[in-house]
Parts: structure tokens; C-alpha cells; sequence
């Protein structure tokens, strides 16, 4: 009886390593396979001809990813613009001012946001961004009006990654202990004062690394930014011009890699630099969070 229980145990153990040990491999298989099938690209010359260059026509075996790269980091940009007044914002209200009643039927609604699907944020995004950002565009003298642009991508990718940055925001202001604010207040601290310079001074490196995550998250949204950023390959010159993020480009022009030489690098190289961005937005993040627990 005791030599089987401890055979289950040594074959639960075993299994747990297991799995453990595919999800660390699982990273590293991912990247060792981007620098594998994007390698006839990776040579010094020509990797540094590609990242900087603005000339994309496969057909003539061109790859310039510089348009991608800088649609990337400026719809990410304006995401984020968006993100940190309004998470910040609502995150202090949900877990320091609203009633009980009113904070579970607020957190509810922030979880329907988390399920919703990319591509039903990039479809309100249609319905809804892109007019508003033509008719903005019209009032500003801009000389696109489609609305489709990276203002419109920026406000659809801070929605739908909205609902994950306020989750980490409230897990942690609802970690500061109540004795840390009972002795601000003690001390003759107004309310408002023990938000602004107790919780958001101690807080800090959380409430940036949660960020950081969401930013490095609109990186990879791809459904709903392709569908209102225009998907024009050339370098945006306002926030009303068309853009060609990367997530776009990878899901706009797989299917017809195969026919074209190398095409099939130069997508594995834009998903291998997209895979990098993201990998040091998340270390970045973790470094972070171990700060800010050490802190604790």
C-alpha cells in the first residue's frame, strides 16, 4: 500500500516537472524557430538594410520594415496616452470610493470587457472610431478623412486592453494594507492626500510595470488594429495618417508567402522583432514587480 502511494506520487511529481518544463521551453522553441526560418534575412548588412529601410515590394525582393515597425510603436504609443488616465483613474474609484454593491457590479462589467473578442473591438471600431476620427480629421484640415488611420488604431487597442490593465490596478491598490492609510489619516491627511502621496508613491513600480505589460499586449493585438489602422505601407506623418503595424502585416500576407522568394523570411523576421519587443516589455515589467514586492 505504501510502496503504491508512493509510486503515484513519484509519477505526479514526474508529471508536474514535465509540464513545468514545457511552458519555460515553450518561449525559447518559439524564438529559436523565428531566427531559424527568418535567418536568410539575419545577415549583419542586410538586417540592418531591412529594419531601417521604407521600400517593402516583395515581388522585387525588398523588405523595408522600417513603415511596420515605427506603426507599431507610435499605435502602441497612443494606446497607452490613452490607457493611464483612464485604468489609473477608475482603478482609484473602484477600490477606494465606490460602495461594495457598486465595485462588484463594476468589476463584473471589467470582466465581460476581458472576454470580449479583438475582433468585436475592431468592429465598433468601424462603426464607431473610425467616424468620429473623420469627422475629427475634417475639423483639423487633415487630407486623410477616411478615419482609418493610427489615432483610430490607438483608441480601439487602449479599449480592448483596457479591461487587463485594470484587473492588475486593483489587485494592487487593494493590496496596501487599511493600517497604512488608517495612520496617514491619523496623522491629519486628507483623503484625496493619502491617495495621491501614500497608495500612488508606494505603488509606483507596480502601477508602471502593469502598464509596461499592457503595452507590450498592443504590440501583438492584431484583429482589431488591422481593421481600422488603412494598412498602408509608409512611414504615418500625423495621427490621422493610414499605418501598417506588424501584427497587420504578419496577418494581412501569410497566405502568400510561399509564392514569392524569401518573402517567407522577411514575415518571420517582422514576427521575430515583434516577439522581441514584447519579450523585453515583459522583463521589463517582471524587474518591476520584484522592485515593488521587495518594497512590501
Amino acid at each position: 500500500m505504501i510502496a503504491t502511494r508512493l509510486y503515484q506520487e513519484h509519477l505526479r511529481s514526474v508529471w508536474m516537472r514535465i509540464a513545468l518544463g514545457l511552458i519555460v521551453i515553450l518561449p525559447i522553441a518559439i524564438g529559436l524557430s523565428l531566427v531559424y526560418k527568418s535567418w536568410p534575412l539575419l545577415q549583419p548588412n542586410e538586417l540592418f538594410t531591412n529594419l531601417l529601410s521604407t521600400e517593402w515590394s516583395p515581388v522585387q525582393g525588398k523588405f523595408g520594415l522600417w513603415p511596420f515597425i515605427c506603426s507599431s510603436i507610435i499605435v502602441s504609443f497612443i494606446g497607452l496616452l490613452f490607457m493611464v488616465p483612464v485604468c489609473l483613474s477608475a482603478a482609484i474609484f473602484i477600490t477606494q470610493f465606490a460602495p461594495a454593491w457598486l465595485s462588484r457590479s463594476l468589476r463584473s462589467i471589467i470582466d465581460i470587457l476581458a472576454g470580449i473578442p479583438s475582433v468585436i473591438f475592431g468592429l465598433w471600431g468601424v462603426i464607431t472610431i473610425v467616424p468620429m476620427v473623420a469627422s475629427l480629421a475634417v475639423a483639423y484640415g487633415a487630407t486623410n478623412t477616411t478615419g482609418y488611420s493610427i489615432l483610430a488604431a490607438g483608441l480601439v487597442v487602449s479599449f480592448s486592453v483596457s479591461p487587463y490593465i485594470l484587473n492588475m490596478l486593483m489587485e494592487l491598490f487593494e493590496s496596501v494594507s487599511t493600517d497604512l492609510k488608517e495612520s496617514a489619516l491619523a496623522l491629519g491627511a486628507s483623503y484625496w492626500q493619502v491617495i495621491k502621496d501614500v497608495l500612488l508613491k508606494k505603488l509606483r513600480p507596480g502601477i508602471i510595470a502593469a502598464f509596461t505589460l499592457g503595452v507590450s499586449k498592443t504590440f501583438g493585438e492584431t484583429i482589431a488594429v488591422l481593421m481600422v489602422v488603412g494598412n498602408m505601407v509608409k512611414v504615418p506623418e500625423g495621427l490621422f495618417s493610414a499605418g501598417y503595424p506588424l501584427p497587420a502585416l504578419l496577418a494581412n500576407n501569410y497566405g502568400e508567402m510561399m509564392t514569392i522568394p524569401r518573402y517567407d523570411a522577411a514575415l518571420m523576421l517582422s514576427a521575430l522583432i515583434l516577439f522581441m519587443i514584447v519579450l523585453v516589455f515583459n522583463l521589463l515589467a517582471r524587474t518591476l514587480v520584484n522592485h515593488y514586492y521587495t518594497k512590501l
